[in-house]
């Protein structure tokens, strides 16, 4: 059984993730066509090989070269239904956006089928979505599991003013999730990010036992001392026996 470790160490957002998934071996080309079956246009997606902290990584970035509408949870949804995605990937896509709705409906007081985007309808969160639906479907992950995820502290400008980090909608989202508080001032942990893993995890759990085959990483666009990286880690299954003395 093929296994995913979603190392957190630094975080989580949606184009950590993608980038790990294409250093794990998913082939840009196939990725490209598939996103292609939904109707969105105006973006380029700009993926190449970066370093932090002298470690090698994937960065992804969707360079948004048209003005886009705010999109409603319900936009969204039927853009995701009438693409000729695969059901699967369509299914989960529009799963990880209802939960980031249902945040943002409870957090702002209004129903999540109306509730607008903003910044998360914006055409890039939709490729880092519809994007983490594909690349898991296609690397045929059977079994995924995270790292308890580390939380941000201070504040962040968005459309609706300075809120405070962790944002509210983030930990909305990651109620019974397994969390910590770190010393580090800034966002670790996007909505978007935690909505993808929260959606996609088994559990939250130290490394399962495994025979490691594979290992990617993302990397983060926040300049920090610490490696700004998504580590994910896939291996087989193992069956691990200790040994009586």
């Amino acid at each position: 059984m093929t296994i995913a470790y979603f190392d957190c160490f630094s975080g989580i957002c949606g184009d950590m993730i993608l980038g790990a998934l294409f250093d794990l071996g998913l082939d840009q080309k196939f990725f490209k066509k598939e996103i292609k079956k939904m109707d969105v246009t105006g973006f380029e997606i700009d993926i190449k090989e970066v370093e932090r902290n002298h470690l090698h990584a994937i960065d992804v970035y969707i360079n948004v070269t048209e003005n886009q509408p705010h999109r409603s949870f319900q936009d969204i949804k039927n853009l995701i239904e009438k693409s000729k995605l695969d059901k699967d990937i369509k299914s989960k896509s529009i799963e990880i956006f209802q939960k980031l709705a249902q945040a943002e409906g409870k957090i702002h007081n209004v129903a999540f089928e109306s509730v607008h985007f903003h910044e998360i309808g914006a055409v890039d969160s939709i490729i880092d979505i519809v994007g983490a639906a594909i690349g898991v479907n296609k690397l045929e992950f059977e079994k995924i599991f995270s790292s308890p995820l580390p939380l941000g502290k201070g504040f962040v400008n968005c459309a609706h003013g300075k809120i405070p980090i962790p944002a509210p909608a983030t930990l909305e989202i990651l109620k019974d999730v397994p969390v910590y508080q770190t010393d580090r001032k800034q966002e670790l942990v996007t909505p978007t990010g935690a909505a993808i893993i929260s959606s996609f995890a088994n559990d939250f759990i130290d490394i399962p036992p495994m025979k490691i085959k594979r290992i990617g990483h993302g990397a983060g666009k926040t300049k920090s001392k610490y490696p700004n990286l998504l580590r994910v880690i896939v291996g087989d299954e193992a069956d691990i026996k200790t040994k009586r003395n």
